[in-house]
C-alpha cells in the first residue's frame, strides 16, 4: 500500500495521516496544513539572527524579547531556546517546535544563534 501524503517536513517519517485540512506526523508529532506548504527557502538566500550571524537548518537559537503567541495568552519569554530549527522563505522565516507551545513560525529579527 503507498501513500499519496508527503514525508513529515520535520523527521521525514513516512507515517503521516491527514486529520481534516491537517497533516499529522505520530513520531514528531509535527502538524502543517495540507494546502499551503511553506515556501522553501532559495540555495542562495542567507538568513541572519538578531546579532548577524548566518542560521542554518538544524541550529539551536535563543529569544531575545518577550513574543505574544498570536491568538493565544501564552508568551514565549527572553531566554527560551528552540533546538532543531527549520528555514522556510517568507516574512516568517523559522519554522521550529517550541516546548509547552508547539509549532509554530518565528522572525530571525527576533531570536539569535545559540
Amino acid at each position: 500500500m503507498s501513500s499519496t501524503l508527503p514525508a513529515c517536513p520535520q523527521c521525514q517519517s513516512e507515517f503521516v495521516y491527514a486529520d481534516g485540512p491537517l497533516l499529522i506526523c505520530p513520531e514528531c508529532a509535527h502538524e502543517w496544513s495540507a494546502e499551503s506548504e511553506p515556501a522553501q527557502v532559495e540555495p542562495d538566500v542567507v538568513i541572519k539572527d538578531a546579532v548577524g550571524n548566518v542560521l542554518q537548518d538544524g541550529d539551536a537559537v535563543t529569544v531575545i524579547k518577550d513574543l505574544k503567541v498570536k491568538g493565544s495568552s501564552q508568551v514565549i519569554k527572553v531566554g527560551t531556546k528552540v533546538r532543531s530549527i527549520r528555514l522556510i522563505g517568507g516574512d516568517h522565516d523559522i519554522d521550529c517546535r517550541i516546548d509547552g507551545i508547539g509549532s509554530m513560525q518565528l522572525k530571525s529579527a527576533f531570536v539569535k544563534k545559540a
